[in-house]
């Protein structure tokens, strides 16, 4: 695997394990958040949920096993509440929007414009 390919199937891995994250995140939004921002919420999960299935189909393109989604995951505050589930909504994009651009910095051609996409 030419370095080139080594850097862009680690960012990769590094996006799925962040959309891995994300998923579960929003599964925590999804019961927490109020109902005018449910629909929002499902949205969002289902998107993740879309991109972390599309990514592992990538990585195994590349020769790979796809990283795997762990049993649980931490979460950076206490979601108790609707407002917090925005919040942690919020949080879950920023540190998505983090990996997904070194992926962008890795990549070339059409994985590099949907990494992008994926940043908007």
């Amino acid at each position: 695997m030419s370095g080139e390919t080594g850097a862009e199937l680690t960012a990769l891995q590094a996006v799925l394990a962040a959309e891995h994250a994300a998923v579960y995140g929003y599964g925590v939004v999804g019961g927490r958040v109020g109902e005018d921002r449910s629909s929002e919420a499902r949205a969002a999960y289902d998107a993740h949920r879309a991109r972390r299935d599309a990514l592992a189909r990538d990585v195994r393109g590349l020769g790979a096993e796809p990283v795997a989604a762990s049993a649980g995951y931490a979460l950076p505050f206490p979601v108790a509440d609707s407002a917090t589930a925005v919040r942690l909504a919020a949080d879950l994009e920023d540190r998505v929007a983090g990996v997904y651009s070194d992926l962008v910095r890795a990549a070339s051609g059409a994985r590099r414009r949907d990494a992008a996409a994926a940043l908007r």
